[in-house]
């Protein structure tokens, strides 16, 4: 499904944890990060893609994460003619995304790279928000420069809710610190 102008419609999601860190995923039997991402179906909306994509691609499901933002409008990248499949060659210039900010309120443990029969990514880590993107593919670079430069502004807004609300995944993270042998994070207890 292609627009008038040869752009697929695709939503782009970046996935924070607690630490405001973001998930890169590494493509299958390749070297290039990215974060998750996907094409739009006829009659889906952006945000059904988006979860859609987001079990197919890291196995979470809605439960799993907080939407803190969306772009306003579609970021567009335009994708090199040695890319493109031959059989679009003419008719296809690239994709136009949405881009997604949501924040992992589930575990680590949680993703999933195995959920569908050809999966997207082998491996997977957390990164800073701000992270250098010389390990993204080069025609996509400016399209992630400009997603997180806009949804930045969620991010922050997110860190400035009410402390109680805050307290509790601080509290769930200690504990999964402490599962993990990293308690080093969670304050001893008291022994007087």
């Amino acid at each position: 499904m292609l627009d008038r102008d040869g752009y697929r419609p695709n939503v782009g999601i970046v996935l924070c944890n607690l630490r405001d860190q973001v998930f890169w995923g590494k493509r299958v039997n390749e070297h290039a990060w990215q974060f998750p991402q996907g094409g739009i179906k006829h009659g889906e909306s952006p945000e059904q893609a988006m979860y859609r994509e987001l079990r197919e691609e890291i196995g979470l499901r809605p439960d799993h994460v907080r939407i803190l933002g969306r772009t306003r409008g579609w970021l567009r990248y335009d994708v090199p003619q040695q890319w493109i499949r031959r059989e679009w060659r003419g008719n296809y210039r690239g994709q136009k995304q949405i881009w997604f900010l949501l924040r992992l309120i589930g575990r680590d443990t949680d993703v999933c790279l195995r959920t569908s029969a050809k999966p997207e990514f082998d491996a997977w880590r957390w990164s800073d928000y701000w992270v250098p993107l010389d390990s993204v593919i080069e025609f996509k670079r400016d399209v992630y420069q400009q997603a997180l430069t806009e949804l930045a502004r969620h991010l922050l807004r997110d860190r400035r809710r009410p402390a109680g609300r805050r307290e509790g995944f601080q509290r769930r993270e200690a504990a999964e610190a402490e599962l993990r042998g990293t308690a080093a994070v969670a304050p001893a207890p008291d022994r007087s």
